[in-house]
């Protein structure tokens, strides 16, 4: 297989579709189509968003003289479906449905997933996901709460904590199967995994787990949550939006911007450095929980994601967690480019696709 391939790479958010075309490991055509929420408001759920975004990544394409008939490969971000190992997922109608209909979790991911089988079906080419944010491979033990019905979920960056640690493993010149890494993947949505030998056999959850996040409250006490909850003062859709999309650094001082939170420290805002550091403290305490899961044996701990850019926030965490292991900084989440280069391990066969399950009796 020639590596200057053809690729084109979807990843659908709430209010962007990123739209990709990769000659081999390159993009030749790069575009973040955003929409307003005034756009898709009068979508009552996510498949009757289809046609629009389609339509987006349709008019990308013409934009940039790029034809579909000559793509190898059609490549989306994977959505909320039913667990499973990470690895490379053949899209079919099955996922599709799991997805678009929610049955293990709403996210507008489910979209590209929709997209990409619908080229597919129209050129003739495969369509896969890569390591979707479902992925789970966690030890038994992990799945234990504190109540029986209550089992710990697997629900974590996966594609962008994998890409970082396979990228980690290429530069130390070592297979990721014979590494154990703690790789903490810092944005908007925060979440500390252990990997041991290739696969995350724990990891906080990105929605309730872990530390504050810049929008999202991360674990909070038990009981007081619950009052809370029973104060009658909220509802259930403003405790929702406080504890993911306005929690964290968004609820204690207004914006979900480090580069602005850092403008404010500079200027001497003392409140602002301390919820920060504090962000930072919950950060290396949880890369320290993840070193007991790894016993101790740890080849290195891996800082990634848009807020390793904020070399503040990662000396903090680094001189909290140095003595367990080497700290490595990978910045970003190039997510585009860590699903071209699944899409390229199939295509120069060093992985082998795999057929999405549905959960039996569903």
């Amino acid at each position: 297989m020639n590596k200057a391939c053809s690729l084109l790479v979807i990843n659908v958010g709430s209010t962007s579709t990123k739209a990709a075309w990769f000659q081999g490991r390159e993009p030749a055509a790069l575009e973040t189509i955003r929409y307003q929420s005034e756009d898709l408001a009068p979508y009552a759920s996510l498949r009757e968003q289809l046609p629009l975004r389609e339509k987006g990544l349709l008019d990308f394409l013409k934009k940039n003289s790029l034809d579909p008939e000559a793509v190898d490969l059609f490549i989306s971000r994977g959505g909320l479906g039913n667990p499973a190992p990470a690895g490379v997922y053949r899209i079919d109608e099955v996922m599709c449905e799991d997805l678009l209909e929610g049955r293990y979790g709403k996210h507008p991911s489910a979209l590209g997933p929709a997209m990409a089988l619908n080229l597919s079906k129209r050129y003739g080419k495969p369509a896969i996901v890569v390591d979707p944010p479902s992925t789970d491979e966690f030890h038994p033990l992990a799945r234990i709460s504190g109540l029986p019905e209550i089992e710990r979920k697997s629900v974590f960056h996966a594609l962008n904590q994998k890409a970082a640690a396979r990228r980690l493993a290429s530069d130390l010149d070592k297979r990721y199967e014979a590494l154990n890494l703690i790789v903490a993947h810092l944005g908007g949505g925060i979440t500390i995994g252990a990997h041991r030998n290739g696969k995350v056999i724990d990891c906080t959850h990105g929605l309730g787990e872990g530390p504050l996040t810049p929008e999202r409250a991360g674990a909070l006490p038990t009981m007081d949550l619950i009052d809370l909850v029973f104060s009658g003062n909220k509802d259930r859709k403003t405790i929702s939006d406080a504890l993911v999309g306005k929690g964290g650094l968004c609820a204690y001082l207004g914006t979900t911007d480090a580069t602005e939170v850092l403008g404010k420290i500079l200027a001497g805002d003392e409140r602002a450095k301390l919820i920060f550091e504090a962000m930072a403290y919950q950060i290396a305490k949880e890369i320290g929980a993840m070193a007991t899961v790894l016993e101790g044996r740890i080849d290195g701990i891996v800082l990634t994601g848009g807020l390793a850019n904020v070399e503040m926030l990662t000396d903090w965490i680094r001189g909290r967690v140095q003595f367990i292991a080497p700290v490595f900084v990978y910045p970003g989440e190039d997510e585009m480019a860590a699903l071209a280069e699944g899409g390229l391990r199939v295509l120069l066969k060093e992985e082998d696709v795999k057929k999405y399950q549905r959960e039996s009796g569903s």
